[in-house]
């Protein structure tokens, strides 16, 4: 049986599971592990096919999510970026009981472009699918440039989310255009209207794959969640602003169980 890698750091009250998103590996928290890991239980994951987590082929939403839940702790603060907001999202409508709230950054219920819906062209994630199958180390690269655009260190950044992804080996090739097919396909939009647990979105003003209107439009649709937008943030907020994001992450921490997690 394939096994998932997981990290544990840290003796906080409060466990904090931490999602990566497309392409890439639990290496990509290293910039914020040593102030969270100071007050939360901090879990780091690869997500299935990904990073140190071998073995795995092209998964469905929830079927990730199912094997991620496996080894969590009893009760979490599930945080999710990009994709890994997705598995965050699924896991707290499949499995709520074990949610102590959900944090998604820079993540949408729905990645794709829709009528009256913003976000990426459908064609351009199909492209992005064809691209693997010709140079996929290429093509991953490219994405990951896509995440900095605009910000005062894209170019610093950027080179994180690169050494993050080559610390290991790349996923295959089929976990990949697996991935891409769940920000294609993906639609939780209806399903975490429902949610009951608190519920923090944060974005980047800059962010070029989740536009910004995303964030006013799911004020309107889901009513009891809150949302963040860092002004001078893009796809990684967490990378190019750490300490703002971590502030923000502490400032939700002791009202979790109360009354759920505001903004900094």
């Amino acid at each position: 049986m394939n096994d998932i890698w997981w990290q544990t750091a840290g003796e906080g009250n409060t466990h904090l599971v931490l999602l990566h998103g497309w392409g890439l590996n639990a290496e990509v928290w290293d910039c914020i592990v040593p102030q969270l890991s100071a007050h939360f239980t901090l879990h780091r994951v690869d997500l299935p096919g990904f990073g140190r987590s071998r073995g795995f082929g092209a998964m469905a939403l929830e079927a990730m999510a199912e094997r991620v839940l496996e080894k969590a702790p009893p009760k979490a603060i599930w945080l999710g970026w990009s994709l890994g907001g997705l598995v965050a999202s699924q896991i707290a409508l499949s499995a709520p009981e074990r949610v102590e709230a959900l944090v998604t950054v820079a993540s949408s219920p729905c990645f794709a472009a829709r009528d009256g819906w913003p976000g990426i062209k459908p064609e351009a994630l199909a492209g992005f699918q064809r691209q693997l199958s010709e140079d996929f180390q290429k093509t991953v690269e490219r994405f990951l440039a896509l995440q900095t655009l605009g910000t005062e260190s894209a170019r610093q950044d950027a080179r994180k989310l690169k050494s993050a992804v080559l610390a290991l080996p790349m996923p295959p090739e089929a976990v990949l255009n697996g991935g891409l097919e769940i920000l294609k396909t993906a639609d939780l939009r209806e399903p975490l209207r429902a949610l009951e647990v608190p519920f923090l979105r944060i974005y980047g003003y800059l962010d070029g794959l989740v536009p910004r209107k995303i964030a006013l439009l799911l004020d309107e649709l889901w009513p009891n969640s809150r949302s963040l937008i860092l002004d001078k943030a893009a796809h990684a907020p967490f990378v190019s602003h750490p300490e703002a994001f971590c502030e923000t992450l502490l400032a939700l921490k002791p009202q979790a169980k109360k009354s759920g997690p505001q903004p900094a």
